[in-house]
């Protein structure tokens, strides 16, 4: 189950709440930040103004490709270890406005993770590290460290110790080679 904080609303749905839960101008800083970093092809540049603008944890070498897309209302709930990369077109999201709730959740993506293109990352999960998310998975629940996960719905494809199998018996990764 996703670790998500809930916040019951009534009169219409929580979107028009919205500007209640998060500040305007708020919004209007993250969004025009993460476009901008949507758009550069400078790796640390994106570091630097996801760390320095929008408060979020980026470990040192963690890697956004273009175009992927942060949480505009809630990016200090994110948070990516070192040495990540986040592949293109990923979506992650910290909040989920709902009909008669929000609900609000870490993500916590760990060191050494490969996440391909045209990934969701839904609130509330943690991707363990050393895993690897194959490209367009909906990632609903937490993925456990060194696992290789994938599809929509997700499942996993190798546990950790399946994967360790495949790695030391690769020809060019395993054990024969220098």
């Amino acid at each position: 189950m996703r670790r998500t904080e809930r916040f019951p609303v009534s009169g219409g749905n929580s979107l028009w709440h919205v500007y209640k839960t998060v500040p305007f101008w708020k919004v209007v800083k993250n969004f025009v930040v993460i476009q901008l970093a949507r758009y550069t092809p400078f790796l640390g540049m994106k570091s630097w103004l996801y760390r320095t603008f929008l408060r979020m944890e980026v470990g040192p070498k963690a890697s956004f490709a273009l175009m992927v897309m942060l949480d505009i209302m809630f990016p200090e709930k994110i948070s990516v270890g070192e040495n990540t990369v986040i592949g293109y077109n990923t979506t992650i999201l910290a909040h989920e406005y709902l009909i008669k709730e929000y609900r609000l959740g870490q993500v916590e993506i760990g060191s050494r993770v490969m996440i391909g293109a045209n990934t969701t990352i839904l609130p509330g999960v943690k991707i363990g590290d050393g895993a690897i998310v194959s490209a367009g998975t909906l990632v609903h629940k937490d993925v456990e460290p060194g696992t290789f996960v994938g599809g929509n719905p997700m499942r996993v494809i190798y546990t950790k110790e399946e994967m360790a199998t495949r790695w030391l018996n690769d020809p060019i990764y395993g054990k024969d080679k220098a």
